[in-house]
């Protein structure tokens, strides 16, 4: 049959040949001015592509991966999401939580570049974080992440190292704000040079520096011979010569790509090739076993089905006797062994992930079918109504969740429908408060749980915060607005678990797993970490021969 009976199939065919002929080309061939040998590269596939280089659009994780390589903040977090030092070297907080004091290193510079002159840098001032947060709230900017500064009173730098930051009100878990890479500082030279292109001409402080960007084809980033941080044996960091991204749309594809060797890095799990890959349990298939590795970790994300609560009142999820007869009416273990091969921890322990330190693993649902019939025939009782129903909707990647809930649900007595739509649908209309149920994911900007519980505060109603339930109670209020005002850590946590056993209670959410960041890597990547926030960082990385 010719391509004009193909049509779009026939499209889809040659836009997937000539990617992959692309992919083969770039891993094939080495910079004409530098051969590298492949330890020194490290290679990675973005299926989801990257729209933008400047920190101030890091608002998805391809942009914030790419960033996380060029600049740098004041602080930056660990693998176990401590705060730990960047360019400020060392802080103090007022005893009233409210002003923030820091210093900064004096042996930060900016990538080399002729805006700098000839083959020149320059050091990094407390000016440039006062020019980058200034920047961040410009409205003809229309940064995404300008919310982060929201509780941020004024800023000022008091001399070339001391930049001080005044809040409005105490906010204990700032300090993870201003570790996201919306908060990088840039140099101001480069913004006035660059306008609009500053997103394909990044220019920052990171441990590598910008070399090439094909949109849609590549990007290739270079070690950054200046770059200020060190190992603790003393030597310069980064070990690697060159980052090498491709942007190889199919999964598939690219994982084939990974078993050949041609890349170094995998993420994720994807339904396409998670059951070639892993058993049931979660365990690498023996065929892998001497080929690749695998790293799993707990990951600040949160999957769910929200519950919308301004539905008409003969909704049924309008009576929490449905709500929480949908929670206890599935088996969340067999629905992660069987659909999610073991990557994930069903969540039976509220909203807040397991991860955050305020985790207590307090009781929330576990499969109770008996428990979950008598809630139906209860509301069927005082309702009259013979076959309640309700309707999820979900998007194509969650449509056998949702199936196996709906499928565990409707022999309780209860009618579901589960209505499949776009990502960008789904979005819309949970924004919108178009949905009854809707299956969503929360994950994590900072580690600490206010931004989990912020969900449920009454005054974040969508479309004005993402209380996408508008779940309303006055005592959780209470309780959300001591807690970000509260600097004793313990009693803050203490504060947190009310308000998440209180969520429990009222079942304004269905929560379904605690996700797990997993990552596939080639034998000989060394360094490669693993953390709750998904954060890739290749300073540390290296490749044996």
């Amino acid at each position: 049959m010719s391509c004009i009976f193909w049509g779009r199939e026939c499209v889809k065919v040659f836009v997937k040949l000539v990617s992959i002929f692309l992919l083969l080309s770039i891993i094939a061939c080495k910079t004409k001015d530098h051969q590298f040998s492949d330890h020194q590269v490290f290679r990675y596939n973005e299926h989801s592509n990257i729209s933008s280089l400047d920190p101030a659009f890091a608002k998805d994780q391809p942009n914030i991966w790419g960033v996380n390589q060029l600049f740098n903040g004041l602080v930056q977090l660990d693998d176990s999401l401590h705060v730990q030092p960047d360019i400020a070297k060392e802080w103090s907080i007022s005893e009233d939580g409210k002003t923030y004091h820091f210093t900064l290193r004096n042996d930060v510079d900016f990538h080399k570049h002729a805006l700098f002159g000839k083959d020149s840098t320059r050091k990094v001032i407390a000016k440039d974080f006062q020019y980058s947060f200034n920047r961040l709230l410009d409205e003809k900017v229309a940064s995404p992440g300008k919310w982060v500064l929201k509780y941020v009173e004024n800023f000022e730098a008091k001399n070339d190292t001391t930049f001080v930051i005044n809040l409005k009100q105490p906010f204990p878990p700032f300090l993870g704000l201003l570790s996201m890479k919306y908060c990088s500082v840039v140099p101001k030279e480069a913004i006035d040079y660059f306008g609009n292109t500053f997103r394909e001409n990044p220019i920052g402080t990171g441990p590598f520096h910008f070399k090439l960007w094909i949109e849609n084809v590549k990007l290739v980033l270079r070690k950054n011979k200046e770059y200020y941080e060190k190992d603790k044996n003393g030597n310069s960091l980064p070990y690697l010569e060159a980052v090498a991204v491709t942007f190889l749309p199919d999964k598939q594809s690219e994982f084939l790509q990974f078993v050949q060797g041609n890349i170094d890095f995998m993420k994720g799990l994807d339904a396409s090739y998670k059951d070639e890959v892993l058993s049931t349990t979660g365990a690498l298939k023996e065929k892998y076993q001497d080929k690749i590795n695998i790293k799993v970790g707990s990951y600040l994300n949160t999957e769910y089905l929200g519950l919308y609560l301004d539905v008409e009142n003969k909704y049924p999820t309008k009576s929490k006797l449905i709500r929480k007869a949908i929670n206890y009416g599935f088996d969340r273990d067999k629905m992660m062994k069987f659909l999610r091969n073991g990557i994930g921890t069903p969540a039976v322990n509220g909203f807040i992930p397991k991860g955050l330190p305020s985790f207590n693993h307090q009781k929330g649902y576990e499969f109770n079918p008996q428990k979950a019939k008598e809630l139906i025939n209860q509301y069927i009782k005082e309702t009259g109504v013979v076959e309640p129903e309700i309707t999820i909707t979900t998007n194509g990647n969650y449509l056998d969740l949702c199936e196996f809930i709906q499928k565990e649900i409707q022999k309780l007595g209860l009618k579901v429908n589960v209505d499949v739509t776009l990502p960008s649908t789904l979005r819309q209309g949970k924004a919108n408060g178009k949905l009854p149920i809707f299956r969503a994911s929360w994950i994590a900007d900072y580690p600490d749980a206010q931004n989990y519980l912020s969900l449920f505060y009454s005054e974040n109603f969508t479309p004005n915060g993402p209380n996408y339930t508008h779940f309303k109670n006055d005592y959780f209020d209470t309780l959300y607005e001591q807690a970000i005002k509260e600097v004793n850590d313990h009693k803050r946590y203490q504060l947190y678990q009310k308000m998440d056993s209180l969520i429990i209670d009222e079942a304004p959410i269905v929560p379904l797993y605690y996700d797990e960041v997993i990552r596939f890597k080639q034998k000989n990547v060394k360094g490669l970490g693993i953390n709750p926030v998904d954060m890739l960082v290749l300073k540390r990385v290296s490749k044996e021969n």
